[in-house]
């Protein structure tokens, strides 16, 4: 029986979803809960953690899971980390739909560090005006250089105190376009870009506008992950489920 899970999460995702749900095609979509409002899909959902792998496996076993395409962020790190195992583990075939990394381009200012923590220490200098675009979950690590003024683009308004002390938020769901990224760089006076290295169109804006304003970008390497098959479109996938592991019937 054919019968997907997704990991969602990203634009990817969405657009997987659709385009299943415009085929007919079944399947379920689970956020990990971490926005209060995620975009509703065409396709049942569920909210929350499976419990780490071995959750996972369970879950893929008791719901005749028959694929299940990562579409998370490509710094889900441990979500991606737990998939492939669980795969492994219940003989489901797994596919992730993710983005190409960003390259640098004639004009750019990269500071290429491996991780958050890299990305700290560069920041480790006089006082400047940053937009901090690393999400909601990492403000936290940044705590050790108070002395910035950071810029903040939250998909959800922060609940209670923010760890760090000069902040202004943006509370806005991408994509972004050139020209807002811009004008919000230029009203904040933006001085550098901490960023991750996401890939794909929907959060290249703010790359651009840097590299427009001769700003430098802290990029913030991807994290090493298990060897897995890869797609970088969403035919490729709607393509792979006729031809991995179980006939859809279609």
């Amino acid at each position: 029986m054919f019968n997907p899970l997704i990991l969602g999460g990203t634009t990817e995702a969405t657009a997987l979803c659709r385009a299943m749900a415009e085929q007919g095609l079944p399947g379920t979509i689970s956020f990990a809960g971490r926005v209060e409002r995620p975009v509703r899909q065409p396709l049942p959902q569920r909210v929350g953690g499976f419990g780490g792998a071995d959750g996972l496996a369970d879950y893929l076993r008791s719901e005749r899971i028959s694929h299940i395409v990562d579409a998370t962020h490509p710094f889900a790190a441990q979500m991606s980390r737990n998939a492939v195992a669980a795969a492994r583990a219940s003989d489901v075939p797994l596919i992730a739909l993710t983005r190409a990394p960003w390259a640098a381009q004639t004009g750019d200012r990269w500071i290429r560090v491996p991780d958050i923590p890299g990305a700290v220490a560069a920041l480790d200098g006089p006082a400047q005006r940053v937009m901090l675009a690393v999400g909601r979950m990492h403000l936290a690590e940044f705590a050790p250089n108070p002395q910035h003024a950071y810029l903040l683009r939250l998909v959800d308004p922060p609940k209670g105190a923010l760890p760090l002390p000069q902040t202004h938020v943006e509370v806005s769901r991408g994509p972004f376009t050139f020209d807002d990224d811009l004008a919000l760089m230029r009203r904040h006076g933006i001085e550098i870009v901490v960023s991750k290295n996401a890939g794909g169109t929907g959060a290249y804006a703010k790359i651009a506008a840097a590299r427009a304003l001769g700003l430098p970008v802290i990029m913030i390497d991807r994290p090493a992950l298990p060897d897995r098959a890869e797609a970088h479109g969403v035919d490729e996938v709607l393509r792979w489920f006729a031809h991995a592991g179980t006939d859809r019937g279609v």
